[in-house]
């Protein structure tokens, strides 16, 4: 892979948190192309940063597309070890073997990178990420110039006339991602809610927030620090340790806060401290959502729209009348630095993660290691993958395209995870297998039933399938697509259902970055149990084109500048691939167009190992491993 060296100068500035670095360095890192690099980070900055800011950088590592966010071991590493309650021998063996092994920061001053980026940490401000992708960087200082911020006044007349605003945050989520377990972020949040209930400031009532660390350490110095209950206070009380918000998995709103949204078609967002903000992914009634650090979270559930101002706007008024703006509750780094190192204590972690990790001798029974399928569930199911679409051999031929699909597609696009609604075509198939609507749950907790799941294939309604067009010819959104040759518009999983009766082998076209976002299982066993057998865009993400090949479907790329205009491609065309698979081969695209002419356009193999062209031609990750098993067994 290619390595790429990373050097941060300079230092942030006061009152910058660690999320707002990775805001920025992330739109940074995607704008200089490093998908599926290896990125090693050094210089000063780097230096100065502690392991927590560190991991914070390296837990995006997927939202700029690289493989993985490195950095040496040095003197942060061993007081990170020493704050979460490592033994001074283990402290001690880590120290030695770097410096040893020549991974210790001082032996790697003199490495060389065929390629460097530099990053200013000085150039960091108070940011957001959004709306929609987390590399739409978003100064807060620029939210009024961006559109975003603005008219206030009908906001307040709204407001107080019982009416939820334009803009109204409706969700504004602590997660459980990296942010919550940096110890400065969280504590930072907990001064901001304490400097707010000081001056008498609350959430707006429509704001549904929560806190959901990763680790119950942070509640236990929460705590320490009497910061819990001030945060408890403004309503961001521990929901759980685990992934919600950021996974779709925010739970219902109150009623009527929904029935309002759908009746007045309102303008709705969400604000958390997660990774990911793509369209529909954070909640099916926040039209979009907008990332953030964790104590910029509780400003907004405060401000309690996405049209304030943060930076300028006025929060509310103190007991004596005087306006309360951000800086006035803003804490101080030397506090927050104060309280991390006097509340986060080693016996913490230990008291949290040695009992994990003790054996428990208690009595066992013996069991049938086969697992008993029960025919009714909707979240364990036998699986299918040497069954239907993935036992058949992959042709390549007569394709037709189950979508023309734009640039940037997400994995949420390709299978979201977050909640199921009724009027889904996952929702209704619970519906029928008897579950009340409000034990649907999300899609991401029925990925053991394919039943489910699959239906979860493009079913997002913030998609924009390229063959389905208004009267018009605008691109309509929705979970929709275009059966051909009879040119029906269904939604999309009735057109899979179709295409899967007549056993139609399918290809997907699309543009740039395809396949952005979490590692989704489903987002390529959706579309491989659809029968799509190829997907020919202009770039593919690392891990999403690594899960294709898994599931036998094989990844083509176009040349530069050949897209999916430049050849006009309309959907009512068939497709033929030819050529061998070999990594970075040369294939050719046979393009059958209903007028009976046919194209032939090169396109790159994208299986780029070896390996990964024995995985596909086996068809599949799982297919490989049942043959190598078989093999071993019979010898």
């Amino acid at each position: 892979p290619d390595i790429v060296g990373v050097e941060l100068t300079g230092k942030l500035q006061p009152g910058i948190t660690g999320t707002d670095m990775v805001l920025a360095i992330t739109e940074f890192l995607r704008k200089e192309r490093v998908v599926g690099a290896y990125l090693e980070f050094y210089g000063e900055g780097a230096d100065a940063l502690t392991v927590g800011d560190r991991a914070t950088i390296s837990n995006m590592t997927p939202e700029y597309g690289a493989t993985a966010a490195m950095f040496y071991i040095d003197s942060q590493t061993i007081d990170y070890l020493k704050l979460t309650g490592r033994e001074d021998e283990q402290v001690a063996l880590v120290e030695a073997y770097a410096k040893h092994t020549g991974l210790w920061a001082d032996s790697l001053t003199t490495a060389e990178y065929e390629r460097v980026l530099t990053f200013d940490l000085s150039s960091v401000t108070r940011t957001l990420a959004g709306p929609s992708n987390p590399h739409a960087h978003l100064p807060t200082s620029e939210l009024a110039k961006n559109g975003i911020a603005g008219d206030m006044d009908k906001a307040r007349a709204e407001e107080k006339a019982g009416r939820m605003p334009d803009g109204a945050v409706i969700i504004a989520a602590i997660t459980s991602c990296t942010n919550t377990s940096n110890p400065r972020n969280m504590v930072a949040a907990g001064l901001i809610a304490r400097n707010a209930n000081r001056l008498g400031l609350t959430r707006k009532p429509w704001v549904k927030s929560s806190l959901a660390p990763g680790s119950k350490t942070v509640k236990m110095y929460l705590e320490e620090a009497g910061l819990m209950g001030e945060l408890e206070d403004l309503g961001f009380g521990v929901v759980a340790y685990a992934c919600t918000t950021c996974n779709g998995m925010s739970g219902a709103l109150e009623p009527k806060i929904q029935e309002e949204i759908i009746e007045r078609d309102l303008y709705a967002t969400a604000v958390l401290s997660g990774n990911r903000n793509f369209d529909g992914r954070i909640h099916p009634h926040a039209k979009q959502a907008f990332l953030a650090s964790p104590p910029l979270v509780v400003a907004y559930a405060i401000a309690g729209t996405i049209r304030f101002d943060i930076e300028k706007d006025i929060l509310g008024h103190d007991a004596q009348g005087n306006p309360v703006t951000l800086k006035d509750i803003w804490p101080d780094d030397s506090e927050i630095d104060a309280i991390v190192k006097s509340s986060v204590k080693p016996e913490q972690f230990r008291d949290t993660y040695i009992p994990m990790f003790d054996l428990q001798k208690a009595a066992r029974t013996l069991v049938s290691p086969l697992y008993e399928w029960r025919p009714q569930s909707t979240y364990i199911r036998r699986p299918p993958y040497w069954e239907g679409n993935m036992a058949k051999e992959r042709g390549l031929k007569g394709m037709r395209p189950l979508a023309i699909l734009p640039d940037n597609i997400t994995t949420d696009h390709l299978s979201p995870s977050n909640a199921i609604q009724l009027n889904s075509a996952a929702g209704e198939y619970l519906d029928k297998m008897g579950l009340p609507e409000e034990d649907f749950n999300s899609y991401a907790t029925h990925r053991g039933d394919h039943l489910t799941a699959q239906r979860a294939t493009l079913a997002n309604p913030k998609l924009f399938n390229e063959m389905v067009h208004d009267e018009q010819g605008k691109v309509v959104q929705g979970s929709l697509a275009r059966v051909e040759p009879e040119g029906k518009v269904t939604r999309m999983w009735e057109a899979i259902e179709t295409y899967m009766a007549r056993k139609q082998p399918l290809i997907i076209i699309a543009g740039a970055d395809y396949g952005q976002g979490s590692s989704r299982d489903w987002a390529a066993k959706g579309v491989a149990l659809a029968g799509v057998e190829t997907i020919v865009a202009e770039g593919f993400e690392r891990i999403h084109r690594t899960n294709l090949i898994g599931m036998g479907v094989m990844p083509l790329q176009f040349e530069e500048g050949t897209t999916r205009h430049t050849l006009a491609l309309d959907g009512t065309e068939i497709y033929d691939v030819e050529g061998a698979p070999q990594p970075g081969a040369k294939l050719t695209l046979v393009i059958h167009r209903q007028s009976g002419s046919a194209e032939r356009v090169p396109v790159i193999c994208r299986l780029d190992t070896a390996e990964e062209v024995s995985i596909y031609t086996a068809g599949g990750v799982l297919q490989r491993f049942a043959q190598d098993f078989l093999e071993s067994t019979a010898a």
